[in-house]
């Protein structure tokens, strides 16, 4: 045989044995994804699921949900160790957000209405990695980290066994923290984070000596920015009812006005203005509330109460979308004309401000603060009491199936 077809036969015959190699590869890989240790498990996992919206008693417990699968090569798989409830989830359950997240799950409005269901709820995950995405690097993550995270509304939420995010919004845990202590932070942080760096423009280097007022600073979100703020250095005015102020003392406030004692306004008007108002209240609160700010130097009052989920479930997405852009331009362009800056403040997934988040925690900066640990048989009775509103720390979830 001619040497120049030796050569191309050899060539040939190296391409085949090495997509046989790549096929032998692929099918091991698929293989792998189905990790779990009997065969039903391989495709159900015990969860707690919605199948319509309601009250508390829409809840229910199975052992068959569908098992998550990694749809994307930068996904990773997350068995759940504890889970944190909070107000939104209470709000999901009766429906709130649902024409948006309809739209996120499926833009282009292909499947039928109500494809939501089996709905599982749940926000703030801390638990193991099982499996990553073929574009998930070692460097970053891999089988066995300790991980936690904020999940998005409009994915499926972390009462059940297992959880599959995008990477991009997974951090490894703190190492000083328990899962059910970590299962406390994410979601807070991560709206925390959204409203007061990427909207309100602070940060670690210029935070020092800024004055911060933080409206309803004893719930998940005023507890967590009380501390970050004092960690970066700021002066921070809190209101809160009478009990929960040797809370947020202890967790660093340097001063606090209580509400229950009277109206709020008065007393905080009597202080020095402020150069970012943190609105966890909301209702007439705006009315007077960036008048507290310094005026023509760039203040910013920052509201995490915004009618926009509340305008697209009314009017539908589009119109619903028009008259939010309405609204929140209008009184921008209001307050601007008073010398200060009106803005909406809203959650948004970030895996890196953990990163960041988890150091601040492992040097001591920030601690979770826990009211009360439910098992995971108990959901229903850890939903009501978010919904009642009674918890001053978060309400976290103990997710244990048997096979941690």
């Amino acid at each position: 045989m001619h040497p120049l077809r030796n050569l191309a036969c050899a060539r040939w015959s190296f391409l085949l044995n090495n997509r046989a190699t790549c096929v032998r590869t692929a099918m091991h890989q698929c293989q792998r994804r189905l990790f779990s240790t009997s065969r039903s498990r391989m495709t159900t996992m015990p969860a707690w699921v919605i199948d319509r919206y309601g009250s508390n008693d829409v809840m229910r417990f199975t052992k068959n949900a569908g098992f998550p699968v990694i749809n994307y090569p930068n996904e990773v798989i997350i068995k759940v160790h504890a889970a944190g409830l909070n107000p939104i989830d209470v709000s999901m359950r009766g429906g709130y957000g649902a024409a948006t997240m309809a739209m996120k799950r499926d833009p282009l409005n292909v499947l039928q209405s109500g494809n939501e269901f089996p709905l599982i709820l749940g926000r703030d995950v801390s638990g193991v990695i099982m499996e990553c995405g073929l574009d998930v690097a070692p460097v970053y993550f891999k089988a066995g980290d300790e991980v936690w995270a904020a999940i998005p509304p409009w994915k499926q939420g972390s009462l059940a066994e297992f959880v599959v995010l995008n990477a991009n919004e997974v951090s490894k845990k703190p190492k000083c923290l328990s899962h059910t202590e970590a299962a406390a932070i994410p979601y807070v942080a991560a709206t925390a984070w959204s409203a007061l760096v990427n909207t309100g423009g602070l940060s670690m280097d210029n935070c020092a000596k800024k004055r911060i007022l933080i409206l309803g600073g004893s719930g998940g979100v005023g507890t967590f920015s009380i501390q970050m703020l004092k960690s970066w250095g700021a002066h921070v005015t809190v209101t809160c009812s009478q009990n929960a102020e040797r809370l947020v003392r202890g967790l660093g406030a340097d001063h606090v006005v209580d509400y229950t004692a009277g109206p709020v306004r008065g007393p905080l008007t009597a202080l020095e203005k402020f150069d970012l108002v943190l609105d966890n209240v909301g209702g007439a609160t705006e009315g007077w509330a960036p008048g507290l700010l310094k005026p023509w130097c760039g203040a910013k009052y920052v509201t995490l109460v915004t009618p926009f989920l509340q305008n697209t479930d009314r009017l539908g997405v589009a119109d619903g979308m028009l008259q939010t852009g309405v609204t929140v331009a209008s009184k921008a362009l209001k307050h601007l004309s008073k010398g200060v800056h009106y803005r909406w403040g809203m959650f948004a997934p970030n895996g890196l401000a953990l990163d960041d988040i988890s150091e601040m925690v492992d040097a001591g900066k920030i601690r979770a603060v826990v009211e009360e640990e439910f098992g995971f048989s108990q959901v229903p009775q850890a939903m009501l009491k978010v919904e009642r509103g009674h918890a001053r720390g978060k309400t976290v979830v103990s997710v244990s199936t048997g096979i941690h």
